[in-house]
């Protein structure tokens, strides 16, 4: 399932837990694709805490606790990195993280925390939800065989990548607008692993933002930049991104198109996608402000003049997708709509 979709079912689950609904969800998927990231994108949008617990690094007394003499009898001291009440609040997430890591013993002592909520006498309180992810067993990680009991207490859901989920979230995010285009540009290069060649750096959502990083610290040296952009998403996507990144000094002048003058079109095509992304770019940051309906309106008169006019409706969905409803407002938002009517690809 694409990002988009595995966000709004995680949403909804943690709500569920008011109703008394909710079901543990395990999400499985490749290494970089962003399971934990929308998982702790579930807490930051309903302002509560996600507790992180890693199996892979635990042993079964971990979670069942240490043993102590009380009296008579044997008690067991609940261990603090489980949701309590009285110091992580009655809402939250408790994610298992790398679950398919964890050595069985340590997923038999999950079994009764997960489906019945509870190991001995503690007890997951009512308002915190449960999910987990991991990798699949292909995928070239330390990975078990998830156990038929454990897999029975999860809903499974299995991430895909989806390119224009990635560039909604990359546009909100601040991710440099050269690695956005560079992906509309060559989108098969947004995730591009193959396990049976065990490669150490490749092209994944992780490692693109690693790429935005590394072109802020690199950008003005260019005998490193191709290095560390190949460190990042390996050779073959790294040398494309250098030689991407080094053709856009043919780049129009953006403040010239949103200040309405006539700017001529490039017809290399990675320049047009350059010029989409770095229009999108000014509308995110104009969002909110004095200036947004007239940067857009800007915007749109240009993406009408695209040859190829799925290139402007490819800009103004993902400027959309990335600013909202308020789009539909601005005043030339229903020109351009209807100059478009007849090749429109997918609905706004």
């Amino acid at each position: 399932m694409r990002p988009a979709a595995i966000s709004a079912i995680l949403d909804r689950e943690y709500l569920s837990t008011e109703e008394g609904q909710h079901t543990p969800v395990m999400l499985w998927g490749p290494p970089g694709v962003g399971k934990s990231q929308l998982i702790n994108q579930v807490g930051e949008r309903h302002q509560v805490p996600v507790i992180d617990i890693r199996l892979s690094q635990m042993e079964p007394s971990d979670l069942r606790g240490i043993p102590f003499r009380s009296g008579e009898r044997v008690e067991w001291a609940e261990p603090a990195i489980l949701p309590h009440r009285d110091s992580q609040g009655e809402r939250g997430i408790l994610f298992l993280d790398e679950i398919t890591s964890a050595p069985p013993s340590v997923s038999a002592a999950a079994y009764q925390l997960i489906l019945d909520r509870r190991l001995g006498e503690y007890r997951v309180p009512d308002g915190w939800a449960i999910f987990a992810a991991g990798n699949r067993q292909g995928d070239r990680g330390v990975t078990y065989t998830m156990p038929a009991p454990l897999a029975n207490r999860f809903t499974h859901f299995e991430l895909d990548t989806h390119l224009d989920d990635w560039v909604t979230w990359a546009h909100q995010n601040g991710i440099d607008e050269r690695v956005i285009a560079f992906l509309r540009f060559r989108p098969e290069r947004l995730f591009d692993f193959d396990p049976a060649h065990n490669p150490v750096a490749f092209p994944s959502p992780r490692s693109w933002e690693f790429a935005h990083r590394a072109l802020q610290k690199f950008g003005q040296s260019a005998s490193l930049l191709s290095d560390t952009l190949q460190a990042c998403v390996g050779p073959t996507a790294g040398i494309e991104l250098s030689a991407f990144v080094n053709n856009l000094d043919r780049l129009p002048d953006i403040d010239a198109i949103l200040a309405g003058e006539a700017v001529s079109i490039p017809k290399e095509i990675d320049l047009q996608y350059a010029i989409a992304s770095a229009l999108v770019g000014r509308a995110v940051k104009a969002k909110g402000s004095p200036e947004e309906g007239r940067i857009c309106g800007r915007i749109l008169q240009f993406a009408e003049r695209f040859p190829q006019r799925e290139m402007g409706i490819m800009l103004v969905s993902d400027m959309h997708r990335s600013i909202g409803q308020s789009l539909f407002g601005v005043d030339e938002f229903a020109p351009w709509a209807e100059s478009v009517a007849d090749v429109m690809l997918y609905d706004l």
